[in-house]
């Protein structure tokens, strides 16, 4: 018995039967204008298509299908009979569409067969016409698309990358994976210790517990649900560097060419970042860190502010909030970074000399730093690995020093070598006047030890390769070889000692100039960092070996030479190091990483001009090369993002001072302490009224605090606020900024500023009248009265101070 056929399936047998039966293209367009439908039901369209009954039928009969294609087998016969009808419909073809229009390719196979020759050809001719014009559309809408972002154009037509070039860029790529610190602490420690520490460890002190988690995503850091929600983030964005900036940035590093497949990008502030920016600075130099905070609640992913109070919490060893204020920078920048800009593809650049890009290095840099200290080395490596990806020619931040001891303590040896063997196959034009890896004493003992794990992995007990690199290091840079020897007590012999070569140095003051200081500096460092890597048996064994077998050999060697091009180069150091920007670059990685590893004792190695030098901390030593800084040009035009939340005026003002102080005599004596005060009234801008607004949410140990260094500052003869540089923790003696007192009124070109003040001044008060009266709780002011009356007096017996306060409980003027 054959299968039930549903009504879709009839209706097409139908349309099959009307074909054999009319033959010809008339038969086809008929079949096109009109689709036979079963009269017993109306064909519906749409989602009522999906609910009719015939679809149920249709399940059915698919059901039925597969239910007897697995039984074939055993009812060969009833297949046969039914293969006939079953063959019709699925043979069957779909009926022909009106819509579907043919190619110009197959125009002569998809005519209809009554046309000529001519005809088709025509119709060829058509097809092909429509095809040339919509390809013209098609460029001229991408020539308008070139015209309004050129960095399309840019990225298009950029230069091919070399072999050696491509190799080095995959090695720079970025391991998203290994980017999350907590989960490399899970492998150690497991799911159960790293919660419960996440438990017992505070975040961010100052932020709300109740806030509700928000979805945030990111590569860079892990978001927590107290942080601000990301639509709070703003006033940064990135674009491609033109042709024109790239050759001044080529000129000002005096490089002969641009290195092929890179893209060099840039971020930028919006006119309101850039007048919080200038807040923060007025913040620091004033040296209060509360006003830090008064700056997060504005605007709280500010990354130099973010940056800074990471530095605060750092100095009072409380590290778990540092760390978060860190994480909060990289996701400020890394929502910025959109488009063409990523970390996996090795290829993104930022331009270093920008101010703009510089917190970026500075949060990757610490962010590096503190994963060391925590013990998340796989992870602090991937993160030194994006700060050279960011700009490998100068390593503005110093991550190949990161990266020589990292690599084999991570276990990425094999990428050292590499690193190694790529960079000595690449062009001198690719690499002429950048950073490379032959010119670092640590990357060429690195290197050799790198060998000597490979060696070990592969059951090599001769270690040829690796004993040829530590004794061509050892040549090139003999000054680590005392150093390391100390640091990772391994014996050496007496006569190597004494050789001049191996002499050590604790300072630049004997040493002829400024690549030898450099060398030495880098020569201790890396002995600081890397001994306990050489501490192993087998390694202090060999080490100790390969030296004790130049004792006899040390009147026929001449160290500081370098006699393959893949070998150590101590000339190439000298030739590099004595530019100005990668010596900054080792000035800079030393500053930075002063608190961590108390490098301090290396500043001996530091040129007098960096030490003295007026810097701040959210810009250590910025880059002689530099093509802007925080400076007035800087500022100019930026917008004031918390004029929004001040007052309006001078009346504005003393209603809500009014409102917060109710009693008359107290708010004339802190008017009276402001102005008799300007060291402390320059801490706040806004005057008695941001006093009194802070006052509100310091606690009254602070607010002592603020005032016993008030006391101390003018007993010991030192107006406050002078000499204030330093107070805050990691602050160096920095930029002064005058903030301009402009008028709260421009006048029109060719209108008196009589008339145009007066008519300020009316529009002002009308504005002030028409404004709606904003409820202001008044402030408990016997904490202020308190402690100011504990310092200076208040001209009252303590029976008048205990009838204020309880007037003041009262609620009684």
């Amino acid at each position: 018995m054959p299968p039930r056929l549903n009504k879709r399936q009839l209706r097409e047998l139908e349309e099959l039967q009307s074909l054999e039966t009319t033959p010809g293209v008339e038969a086809e367009e008929d079949v096109a204008e009109e689709e036979p439908s079963p009269p017993s039901k109306k064909v519906t369209g749409g989602f009522a298509a999906l609910m009719a009954t015939d679809d149920g039928d249709e399940k059915e009969s698919e059901e039925e299908e597969v239910s007897r294609a697995s039984k074939s087998k055993k009812k060969k016969k009833k297949k046969k009979a039914s293969s006939a009808t079953s063959n019709a419909v699925v043979s069957a073809p779909p009926p022909p569409i009106e819509e579907a229009k043919p190619t110009s390719a197959s125009t002569e196979q998809n005519a209809p067969a009554g046309l000529s020759k001519k005809e088709k050809k025509a119709i060829k001719k058509q097809k092909a016409k429509a095809a040339k014009d919509e390809g013209d559309e098609l460029d001229r809408a991408l020539a308008e698309l070139s015209l309004k972002h050129p960095e399309l154009k840019q990225v298009a037509q950029h230069a091919p990358a070399t072999k050696a070039s491509s190799k080095f860029y995959s090695l720079l790529a970025v391991s998203l994976s290994h980017l999350d610190a907590e989960a490399e602490m899970r492998k150690f420690f497991g799911s159960k210790v790293v919660t419960a520490s996440k438990a017992s460890g505070s975040g961010s002190s100052n932020a709300p517990a109740r806030r509700q988690p928000t979805a945030m995503r990111s590569n860079l850091t892990r978001p927590q649900s107290t942080w601000w929600p990301s639509s709070y983030r703003q006033g940064l964005s990135s674009r491609m560097l033109t042709e024109e900036e790239l050759a001044e940035r080529k000129a000002r590093h005096q490089w002969n060419e641009d290195v092929p497949g890179e893209r060099v990008w840039t971020v930028e502030y919006t006119r309101k970042y850039r007048g919080m920016t200038k807040t923060f600075i007025q913040m620091v130099m004033s040296g209060d860190p509360e006003g830090l905070f008064h700056i997060l609640r504005s605007f709280p992913y500010h990354a130099d502010t973010l940056l800074q109070l990471s530095e605060v919490y750092f100095h009072r060893e409380e590290h778990s909030t540092a760390s978060d204020f860190i994480d909060r920078a990289l996701f400020t920048y890394e929502r910025a970074f959109v488009g063409a800009f990523n970390f996996t593809s090795g290829q993104s650049r930022l331009d270093f000399d920008r101010v703009e890009n510089r917190p970026f290095f500075l949060a990757v840099h610490r962010q590096a730093s503190d994963l060391q200290r925590r013990g998340c080395v796989r992870t602090a490596f991937e993160f030194a690995r994006l700060l050279l990806a960011l700009d490998p020619a100068t390593d503005p931040h110093g991550a190949l020093l990161h990266l020589d001891f990292l690599a084999i303590k991570s276990g990425m040896h094999q990428w050292l070598i590499d690193m190694w063997d790529t960079q000595c196959q690449m062009s001198a034009s690719e690499w002429q006047g950048r950073a490379h890896v032959r010119a670092l004493p640590g990357w060429a003992y690195a290197r050799a030890l790198a060998l000597f794990v490979a060696e070990e992995e592969s059951k090599d007990e001769e270690h040829k390769h690796s004993t040829e690199a530590l004794l061509e290091a050892v040549n090139a840079f003999p000054s680590v070889v005392p150093l390391l020897a100390d640091k990772a007590d391994i014996t050496l012999p007496g006569t190597i000692r004494a050789h001049a070569a191996f002499r050590i140095h604790t300072d630049a003051s004997t040493l002829s100039n400024h690549s030898h200081a450099i060398l030495h500096l880098l020569s201790h460092l890396y002995a600081l960092r890397s001994a306990p890597l050489w501490k192993v048996k087998s390694r202090a064994a060999w080490f100790a070996r390969t030296i004790g077998s130049l004792e006899g050999k040390l009147t026929s060697i001449t160290f500081g030479t370098s006699s393959k091009t893949t070998s150590p180069s101590p000339s190439l150091f000298h030739s590099l190091y004595s530019r100005a920007d990668l010596a900054y670059s080792v000035y800079r990685h030393v500053v930075v990483l002063e608190p961590v590893t108390r490098a301090g004792r290396l500043f001996g190695f530091l040129p007098p001009q960096i030490l003295t030098a007026k810097q701040l901390a959210c810009d250590p030593v910025p880059p002689p090369t530099r093509a802007s800084e925080y400076d007035g040009a800087f500022f100019a035009g930026a917008e004031d993002p918390l004029a929004a939340t001040a007052p309006r005026g001078r009346r504005e003002a003393a209603r809500l001072l009014e409102r917060m102080v109710p009693d008359p005599v107290f708010r004339r004596q802190l008017e009276d302490f402001f102005r008799a005060h300007p060291g402390f009234a320059a801490r706040f801008p806004g005057g008695v009224l941001e006093f009194a607004q802070a006052a509100a949410q310091m606690p009254e140990e602070v607010l002592e605090d603020l005032m016993i260094e008030v006391a101390n500052a003018e007993q010991g003869g030192v107006a406050f606020g002078e000499g204030a540089e330093g107070v805050m923790p990691g602050q160096m003696p920095g930029l002064e900024l005058v903030d301009d007192d402009l008028p709260d009124f421009q006048p029109a070109p060719g209108q008196d500023p009589t008339a145009a003040a007066e008519e300020f001044e009316e529009e002002e008060e009308e504005e002030e009248e028409a404004e709606e009266e904003v409820e202001t709780a008044p402030l408990p002011v016997r904490l202020l009265r308190n402690v100011m009356n504990r310092f200076w007096g208040g001209g009252r017996n303590d029976e008048d101070s205990s009838d204020d306060e309880l007037r003041d409980e009262a609620g009684v003027d």
